[in-house]
């Protein structure tokens, strides 16, 4: 077993009648938290079946205490048949055997908390497993207890589905006939992930005591899955058309069916803040937090942040703000950044730049530079600077400190070699998410990069990563690996960077520059996007003071500050 890192880490509805509310004493050590998402199946292998387990992130405790962030999110690892690896729950309640046992989950939550590591944990209340059995009671008939906790309707007059809206990720009726009840029911996504119904109190209700029975256990707050599309319109509206002249939302290409429609109804109602409210009002009980995804919204930013409004939403939300396309720019990131600051003026705000959903950060700006050269690994490094220098939370998803790239899936791979539901449902127009997800590589010179001592891990692992592995990064001063750390642990000492307001700068290509202000300090963050020196003039700022242990030079002559091709320059305004 590897164990290198030993650096240390500053720690830095109604509710239910068993809770008592009065008084719960609320924390703010999320507004500006870094939290590492750790997607087990892919993490370490500590039994040796290919597939990453909760023992296996045990062993690698230290590795995340080293890099110096404050929370872990653990993707799903509830029982599940696997069929979207976890985000189809057969029972919220237990441990799926692929990753342990719940005495391996409670091994975990004490040994992160004696690390000073937060635990997030995955919720999926917008639906469960087809083979749950809430839905195959509800299935057998009309009139049963549960015949109201799932999404039915019956056909139209010709025997068509309900309405026109469509799966999000198929682009085809979300609707699926169950000759059992001679009813439909809807679903989102996939069509084994029927939706619950949380028009129904009884549903709300049992989602809240499952919430309960891991709040008891000490978990530190939820990822809940596509909150956006927690609650549909009751009356099964149809989605208006988009207007031709309108875009499409974040995510879908403009050829996909989805394109045509506006999701007025099928997502985002406007009782979604109710339940948000109560979810709220429910988890403060216990101290604890709620990250929510907003995702294929309308407008992801706007949308996202009317999420965390006031103390009685949700306390932070991540949204596709940074998915903008090719090639990075200054303009773009400044305009993002302005946007987020209008919509976010009272926090709330978690960045993400890749996930186990969408392409690694690597993958996602990959550029080209004056002569044609994709970005060097210098952009990777002041990527990581800017990240962890705006304003609010960042998700960092497992492999992006070491720069991992999007696996290549081979054009001609048989679909049943993909593992993804999504990628083989769409094979092989889109080649879904296997590309993000495949195991982390430890060892370069171990078989299967250390991840595992089967044959052959649940994915492979991609000949390109084997350099990228950690045990080789670790020895690297330089590497990639050793910057997010060296950052993550300076961020801590810069009172700016965690309580901070921010003043966004006026700059023109290739530079980016906005200024962090607290009660403690001023600092000016600058960051060169281009691949050839530039200069900036700091007569505004006569005695500012380069910031030392960033890890980035510049070279000042008088107040002419020249940065590097992708440079970055920290400096406290004095």
């Amino acid at each position: 077993m590897l164990r290198l890192y030993t650096l240390p880490v500053p720690c830095s509805l109604l509710p239910m009648n068993n809770v008592n509310c009065q008084n719960p004493q609320l924390i703010d050590w999320w507004r500006n938290a870094i939290i590492y998402q750790v997607y087990p199946r892919s993490f370490y292998d500590s039994n040796g079946d290919g597939i990453g387990d909760i023992p296996g992130i045990i062993a690698h405790l230290d590795y995340i205490t080293a890099l110096g962030v404050d929370a872990i999110w653990l993707c799903p690892l509830f029982e599940s048949p696997m069929d979207d690896f976890g985000y189809d729950v057969t029972d919220m309640y237990t441990i799926d055997p692929d990753f342990g046992t719940l005495e391996d989950f409670d091994q975990l939550l004490a040994d992160a908390h004696n690390l000073g590591l937060k635990v997030i944990i995955d919720q999926v209340w917008n639906h469960t497993s087809d083979q749950h059995p809430w839905f195959l009671e509800s299935r057998q008939s009309r009139d049963n207890p549960k015949a109201d906790w799932y999404v039915w309707a019956d056909p139209q007059a010709d025997g068509s589905p309900p309405n026109n809206w469509l799966s999000v990720f198929l682009g085809k009726s979300a609707w699926v006939w169950a000759p059992q009840r001679e009813q439909f029911y809807f679903y989102d996504f996939l069509e084994f992930q029927p939706k619950l119904n949380l028009h129904n109190p009884q549903v709300v209700d049992a989602i809240f005591k499952c919430a309960t029975f891991w709040l008891e256990r000490g978990v530190d707050g939820f990822r809940l899955d596509a909150v956006n599309f927690l609650i549909h319109d009751p009356k099964l509206q149809d989605n208006p058309p988009r207007p031709e002249d309108a875009s499409p939302p974040d995510g879908i290409l403009s050829a996909n069916p989805l394109a045509k429609q506006l999701f007025h109804n099928q997502i985002c109602d406007a009782q979604n803040y109710q339940l948000l409210q109560q979810i709220r009002q429910h988890v403060d009980c216990y101290e604890a937090i709620t990250l929510g995804e907003v995702t294929l919204s309308e407008d992801a930013i706007a949308i996202s942040s009317d999420y965390v409004t006031g103390s009685e939403r949700l306390h932070l939300v991540y949204n596709s703000a940074l998915f903008f396309q090719n090639p990075f720019s200054a303009t773009q990131m400044r305009q993002t950044l302005e946007r987020i600051e209008h919509h976010f003026s009272s926090g709330g705000n978690c960045w993400i730049a890749g996930n186990h959903d969408y392409r690694r950060l690597k993958s996602r700006w990959t550029g080209k530079d004056a002569q044609g050269n994709p970005y060097p690994e210098e952009f990777y490094h002041a990527i990581a600077a800017m990240l962890l220098s705006l304003p609010g939370a960042f998700c960092l998803y497992q492999g992006d400190e070491l720069g991992l790239t999007d696996a290549e899936i081979p054009e001609d791979i048989p679909a049943q070699q993909m593992q993804d539901s999504f990628g083989q449902a769409l094979y092989p127009d889109i080649p879904g998410r296997d590309a993000s997800r495949t195991p982390m590589p430890w060892q370069a010179d171990a078989a299967n990069a250390g991840f595992t001592e089967a044959k052959q891990p649940w994915l492979p692992i991609p000949e390109e990563h084997i350099p990228y592995a950690v045990d080789r990064q670790h020895k690297d001063s330089n590497s990639l690996l050793n910057t997010w750390r060296r950052l993550l642990h300076w961020r801590k000492q810069q009172p700016a960077l965690i309580q901070g307001e921010t003043k966004i700068l006026q700059t023109e290509e290739p530079i980016l520059a906005f200024i962090r202000d607290g009660e403690q300090q001023r600092l000016l963050c600058l960051f060169n996007w281009s691949d050839v020196p530039t200069h900036y003039d700091l007569s505004d700022y006569p005695d500012i003071k380069a910031v030392a242990d960033s890890g980035f030079t510049a070279d000042r002559q008088g107040d002419t500050l020249k940065l590097p091709a992708y440079g970055v320059f920290f400096g406290e305004i004095i």
